[in-house]
């Protein structure tokens, strides 16, 4: 217990308002100087993701929806499942309203550390072409700038541990199957569910890029679906409370009735702010660095064209699925309840799914956490391989599934903690870089509106 509270005072010391000045200051000065692009481009990005301007000639590996699929593998997941029952059960329902700000801004935020990804692509030590803060840091910044990216791949090593995943897919599974069966629940239940998860993960990871982008196109879009009508119908079941609810999100945001955590600098309602932020920067990931490391391998020279397609992911991630976890977890009343976690959001399947609401929402999250999986080895090897050489980044795959069982047998608070405070290191430099580099991304963005 001592060494969580410690983890989770680092967590609330990195997460103040420097960071956040940083995050969503930056973001803001972002939307604004390009003109709110997001919302321009956005059905343009769409067409960009379903081929419409592919180029077979293009540098990359993977195409430009494998890219999008793969980064969404690693958002859409246990940041939209657990992520916000965790918001809404220290924040209440106005932390959601801070996580829709954290969403709108981090499209444009995704537009230009996913385009930085492109245009400053770097050679690894085995002479391919990588894409990733890391490299933009470097190849945008210069040489001087190495310590900076060497940091944020310290950092990404760390925050690319699966251990919140796979913590949440465990409670799942002992919640929904174990103890309604008279199961005992115990550390050697969840040593055994840690053992099955990382023969499952090493059968994928081991197999590379194209393996997981090829295993996330396939299962990210239908489960996805799955859960978006799965949350369509317990909205339609409970609608009379809908408006009541969408209401509360906004009252509350600014008056943090519900908030039930320490405060912070600004009283109640800055702690708020700063749990609804670090919520919706865990589930989007905008300006953290991972999903440009994705981005970075798309099949493209042009790097507008990427940044388009990235910037989809928030609006996906937490403008719509958060929003759905969110009003499915409040117009049910399952946030009244002392859950918390993944478990929360079981309570709200299977208020409105009797006997088999558990099942279903067990089936999304058992797929939401695996693709998880994949998709974050895929970045922990990218940062290894940036540190110590592509001949070596194979090793991380090892420490990777190692820390799969720590993640199975240690608490929620820890694993939430540990992986934040990696989050908020990793957001100082790619943010720094973005910045000063945001006048290059605009000018290909000018001669990008010209050609078209």
């Amino acid at each position: 217990m001592k060494f969580d509270k410690i983890i989770s005072d680092i967590s609330s010391f990195v997460w103040s308002y420097p960071l956040l000045f940083i995050l969503i200051g930056g973001g803001l000065y972002l939307l604004f100087v390009s003109k709110f692009l997001p919302f321009k481009y956005f059905f343009h990005a769409i067409d960009i993701v379903r081929g419409k301007f592919n180029d077979k000639k293009s540098d990359g590996e993977i195409s430009h929806f494998q890219a999008l699929t793969t980064a969404l593998s690693a958002t859409v997941g246990m940041g939209n499942i657990a992520g916000v029952a965790v918001a809404i059960s220290i924040g209440g329902p106005g932390a959601i309203f801070w996580m829709w700000v954290s969403g709108i801004i981090g499209m444009s935020t995704k537009f230009f550390t996913s385009a930085l990804a492109v245009m400053y692509r770097g050679l690894d030590s085995a002479g391919k072409k990588q894409g990733g803060p890391m490299y933009f840091i470097v190849n945008g910044l210069g040489k001087k700038w190495f310590p900076m990216a060497m940091f944020f791949s310290f950092c990404g090593m760390v925050g690319a541990l699966p251990v919140f995943n796979v913590n949440q897919l465990t409670q799942a599974i002992n919640d929904i199957i174990l103890k309604p069966n008279g199961f005992e629940v115990s550390l050697f239940s969840n040593t055994i569910i840690g053992l099955i998860l990382i023969i499952l993960t090493s059968i994928v990871i081991l197999g590379g890029l194209k393996r997981i982008s090829r295993v996330s196109a396939r299962l990210i879009p239908f489960m996805v679906g799955v859960y978006i009508i799965s949350i369509l119908a317990i909205l339609i079941v409970n609608y009379n409370n809908v408006p009541e609810y969408l209401y509360l999100i906004f009252y509350d945001a600014f008056n943090a009735d519900y908030y039930s955590g320490n405060s912070a600098l600004g009283g109640v309602l800055g702690a708020l702010i700063i749990l609804g932020i670090r919520r919706g920067a865990f589930s989007n990931e905008a300006g953290i660095g991972m999903a440009p490391m994705a981005h970075g391998a798309a099949k493209t020279n042009n790097p507008i064209k990427e940044g388009f397609v990235a910037m989809l992911g928030p609006f996906i991630d937490t403008l719509m699925v958060c929003t759905m976890t969110a009003l499915a977890i409040l117009v049910t009343g399952a946030w009244k309840t002392q859950a918390d976690g993944v478990s929360l959001t079981a309570a709200a399947f299977e208020s409105s799914f009797s006997g088999i609401g558990n099942y279903i929402l067990l089936a999304c999250v058992f797929v939401f956490s695996i693709s998880s999986l994949f998709s974050y080895s895929y970045y922990g090897t990218k940062c290894l391989s940036f540190i110590a050489g592509d001949n070596n980044k194979k090793k991380y795959n090892y420490i990777y599934i190692i820390s799969i069982m720590l993640g199975a047998t240690t608490s929620l608070s820890m694993m939430i903690n540990l992986i934040d405070t990696f989050f908020a290191l990793m957001a100082i430099p790619t943010m720094i870089a973005t910045l000063i580099l945001a006048p290059k991304v605009l000018n290909e963005l000018k001669k990008y509106e010209i050609k078209r």
